[in-house]
């Protein structure tokens, strides 16, 4: 198994090799690119976005800065998935991302580790698990998920929450670790936020 296998792989690896940093290098100048760019100049964006990532749907949207380990090389997104300020995606395996999926500002996703054993983390080891989120998640601010994690469809996870483990679909979880706290419910279907009801005129329109 060559190096850049062993990215994928699961498998301890030693990530200094310079064929693997040369090439992550190239990915890293069109991610400068992209964060060099202007407000108004949404075309070249979208442009350089499918150039960088493994798959981008439609209509995404990711605002600058964004940092990520690869510049997107190992990163799925569906379509309409937006990213606030300070996405960060260490993509050093792969990330997927389902459709409509909404990322707050400052939200980690890793899917790079290195080893407990201090012998090894000395000699700068790694391995790399995928991350998995699916359609229609809202990731609040700060959220940081670890490697290997999945997060189902239409779940919500709360502001500075710490994902260690799986999340299920239609659920909101929060905390460090976070934890599964309700599942999403009729109570939903009636107010966005606390005592605050939707009106009747989008629920007729967008829900029913």
């Amino acid at each position: 198994m060559d190096m850049k296998e062993q990215l994928h792989s699961g498998e301890i690896y030693y990530p200094s090799d310079e064929a693997i940093m040369k090439e992550q290098a190239l990915c890293l100048e069109k991610l400068y690119d992209y964060n060099a760019t202007r407000p108004l100049e949404a075309e070249k964006r979208e442009k350089l976005l499918q150039e960088m990532f493994a798959e981008i749907g439609e209509n995404c949207y990711i605002e600058p800065p964004l940092h990520s380990n690869w510049g997107g090389r190992h990163t799925h997104f569906g379509k309409w998935v937006y990213a606030n300020f300070n996405l960060t995606l260490v993509d050093d395996t792969h990330i997927y991302v389902g459709d409509y999926t909404m990322l707050g500002p400052n939200v980690v996703i890793a899917t790079a580790g290195h080893p407990i054993l201090p012998e090894l983390r000395e000699k700068a080891y790694q391995y790399n698990m995928p991350v998995h989120i699916g359609k229609n998640c809202w990731l609040g601010a700060g959220v940081i998920v670890l490697p290997g994690v999945t997060i189902g469809d239409n779940t919500v996870i709360g502001a500075g929450s710490v994902v260690t483990k799986d999340i299920p679909a239609n659920v909101v979880a929060v905390g460090n670790p976070c934890r599964v706290l309700r599942e999403i419910s009729e109570h939903d279907r009636q107010f966005y936020f606390k005592n605050r009801q939707i009106p009747a005129e989008i629920l007729k329109k967008d829900i029913d």
